[in-house]
């Protein structure tokens, strides 16, 4: 592959946003599956670039190839904006008839949506909206209600006005909408603002008396190093997400070595609710092991919450 098709494929990539950037890979269908697990899209963009216009070198992509790479970006981009609007506007008015919604174009061509809810007797409550900031090449949506006996109609308009097949039910929930378009478009390396107003836990320094066995010093630092390298191989080095609260509801049956017992008999199901919440849970997750508090690596319950996009779970027993 000669320079001007590794020139022109950056520049066709770095155009793509990350939230785009797997379903038009996939969609120009010249790097493999397997290829495509190789890279990290987690990664800052210019790496990523980087490491994907290595794999066309190796593939040897064609000048032909590099354009059908920019006529696929070029098609998706081509989202007609004022026709999701006038759909989406019909679409609510039809079922309420009293209906107040309002848009305003975002970077990144996303749309905020506000809609203000009434019903076929009553007018528009302006004072409980629901704000959506949509992403229309994408099947995400990010919501704010008040009102959740809306939200069915709300997805129906969505996915039939923006003409896909669905849009991606989530559960996840945070105040920190960077945090979750973090998340979701699984950006989770960049940079966010609210991180530098919590302060992680930091780990305990304890004085060692001058006659300690040294050996015991060594073994100390090797177990340092071991859940240092650990916590970063499970959280990466760069600041996480901001979460307030991850939530495990558990619906299991009481199992014991011994016969007997009140709870060994109820043929029901136990059922019980854990939350952990924190200003800032998974840098307080990260924080555990090298703290002394939690041993490493912690649990996957904890640790799978970016990669699921998810920080409501129910538990079952198998």
């Amino acid at each position: 592959m000669d320079e001007i098709v590794a020139e022109f494929i950056r520049r066709t990539i770095l155009k793509i946003p990350m939230y785009e950037m797997m379903t038009i890979l996939k969609a120009w269908n010249f790097l493999s599956e397997n290829q495509l697990q190789t890279i990290n899209f987690r990664q800052r963009k210019e790496c990523l670039v980087q490491d994907l216009v290595l794999l066309c070198e190796e593939k040897c992509a064609s000048l032909n190839d590099a354009a059908l790479l920019d006529i696929i970006y070029e098609d998706i981009d081509l989202f007609d904006m004022e026709q999701f609007k006038c759909s989406f506007k019909k679409i609510l008015q039809r079922a309420l008839k009293n209906v107040t919604v309002s848009f305003r174009d975002a970077e990144e061509n996303a749309v905020w949506i506000r809609i203000a809810w009434g019903t076929q007797c009553t007018k528009p409550n302006q004072y409980k909206p629901t704000y959506v900031l949509l992403y229309p090449q994408t099947p995400y949506a990010f919501t704010s209600s008040k009102l959740k006996s809306f939200m069915p109609l709300l997805g129906q308009a969505l996915t039939v006005a923006s003409k896909h097949h669905q849009i991606v039910k989530m559960d996840l929930r945070s105040r920190h909408l960077d945090s979750l378009k973090a998340i979701v478009f699984k950006q989770c390396n960049q940079t966010f603002e609210d991180h530098n107003s919590i302060t992680p836990l930091q780990e305990r320094c304890l004085e060692l008396d001058v006659n300690v066995d040294s050996r015991i010093i060594h073994e100390n630092t090797v177990e340092k190093e071991r859940v240092q390298r650990v916590t970063q191989e499970t959280f990466g080095d760069y600041p996480q997400p901001q979460l307030e609260f991850a939530q495990y509801k558990l619906v299991t049956k009481f199992k014991s070595d011994l016969n007997g017992g009140i709870l060994a008999e109820r043929k029901e199901p136990l059922r019980c609710l854990i939350k952990f919440s924190s200003p800032h849970l998974l840098e307080a997750l990260k924080s555990l092991a090298p703290a002394g508090i939690a041993d490493a690596p912690l649990s996957p319950l904890l640790t799978c919450i970016p990669n699921k996009g998810m920080n409501y779970f129910k538990i079952r027993d198998k």
